[in-house]
């Protein structure tokens, strides 16, 4: 909100101080809808605006031309306009600002509101543009975790409610209980369908975003693992639905088992870019492998409690694989003794140096003149503390030092 409105009184100062105009009030509308949008997606929002009011604008001035005006002229120029919106881009933001661009050429029948409305929807355009992709241009690794930390919380809740349904004795709890913990899962789809616009939203702030460019490998490993929490997903679901067809007496020893799952996955929804914490994630999903590995070996696989055995060893290979280990290594983990199972550092965002932006960089061969020196070097050198208290001389300056040479021993005075 502080970002709209400081956009906004931008807009509007630099439509009147600049360019002169006495009503400029689509500058700073333009400049709000533009950053009204999630964060990854407003500099696409901005340009889609502009293109609607182009459209809009070019509209209405052909139906005003052709036919004059009135009621005609307004449908017109509003069909005309809504229908190549939907051809250029079908965003409900450019139909939206095509009609309305072209109702208001032709309701107000003046054709010189159609340039002006055009350089205010620049105006504010380019303000949301400088807001959104760089001053404030946001930070696609921190999306990125954001948003697979609450896939994450979604999956370890789903687990929980699954692993109290286990647990239950009575058998209309049990099934009311084992309802709900699937309905739990199944709703992850709308978490997951969010993480796929942001990690679509994370590239284009990469390509198009100034201050990110130099983050292009890191945003691509993040994104890459973002990708895996789909499998994540889909193989905890078929864990509680396996684990939640056993009997009874199957159940409550699957229980632990998907609690420990769930323990492990919230964890990880904590800090997920943390190497610490990827690592104990790690180690406890290496462990319930293991351990589902040993006790399936004697379960029949068609049976519903092998079943669910598969599903928790893919579950708990997913879970390295998202915490960084190379997918052969953590299949090849599970069945052998590997204890030394380390995890990659996640990535980091690099530091945003602003005057490494554009990729500009001095002349090959150009040197400061002689005698200059950074502003900065002068203020570090005036700011530097005294070392000499008062009341104390500071030491002499060192003079010439004097070479002397070995002088032997001493010679013995002679007897004569």
């Amino acid at each position: 909100m502080l970002q709209q409105t400081a956009a906004a009184a931008l807009a509007w100062l630099i439509a009147v101080r600049l360019v002169s105009h006495h009503q400029p009030f689509f500058a700073p509308i333009a400049a709000l809808v533009g950053l009204n949008a999630s964060l990854g997606q407003r500099g696409a929002n901005a340009v889609r605006l502009v293109v609607g009011v182009i459209v809009g604008i070019v509209a209405g001035e052909l139906a005003f031309a052709t036919t004059g005006g009135g009621v005609g002229t307004l449908a017109l120029a509003t069909f005309t306009a809504m229908m190549v919106a939907q051809l250029i881009d079908g965003a409900r933001i450019v139909i939206a600002q095509a009609g309305v661009s072209a109702v208001l050429i032709a309701a107000l029948g003046d054709p010189a509101q159609g340039p002006q409305r055009l350089v205010d929807a620049l105006i504010g355009t380019g303000v949301a543009l400088v807001f959104s992709q760089l001053v404030f241009a946001p930070n696609p690794l921190r999306l990125l975790r954001r948003s697979e930390s609450t896939v994450l919380t979604g999956l370890a809740d789903g687990l929980r409610s699954a692993a109290n349904a286990l647990e239950q004795e009575d058998e209309q709890e049990d099934e009311q209980a084992a309802e709900q913990a699937l309905s739990q899962l199944r709703s992850l789809r709308d978490k997951l369908g969010d993480l796929s616009s942001v990690r679509k939203a994370s590239d284009r702030i990469v390509r198009h975003s100034i201050p990110w460019r130099s983050a292009k490998a890191p945003v691509v490993h993040e994104r890459e693992s973002a990708g895996h929490l789909d499998l994540l997903v889909g193989s905890c679901l078929m864990l509680a639905r396996t684990a939640l067809a056993t009997t009874a007496h199957q159940r409550r020893s699957l229980a632990s088992m998907v609690r420990r799952l769930a323990h492990a996955i919230a964890e990880l929804a904590d800090q997920p870019g943390d190497r610490a914490t990827r690592q104990h994630a790690t180690e406890q999903a290496l462990v319930l492998g293991r351990q589902v590995v040993a006790e399936g070996a004697a379960v029949p696989a068609e049976s519903p409690l092998g079943a669910a055995c598969v599903a928790a060893r893919l579950a708990s290979i997913d879970v390295m694989i998202f915490a960084g280990v190379e997918p052969a290594l953590a299949l090849g983990a599970v069945h052998t003794t590997v204890d030394d199972l380390r995890v990659a550092d996640p990535p980091r965002s690099p530091r945003r140096h602003w005057h490494r932006l554009s990729g500009w960089h001095w002349p090959s061969g150009w040197h400061w003149p002689s005698g200059w020196h950074w502003p900065r070097q002068w203020i570090r050198r005036w700011l530097r503390p005294r070392r000499h208290a008062a009341g104390r001389r500071p030491p002499p300056a060192p003079g010439p030092t004097a070479v002397h040479a070995d002088p032997g021993p001493q010679a013995q005075p002679s007897s004569e």
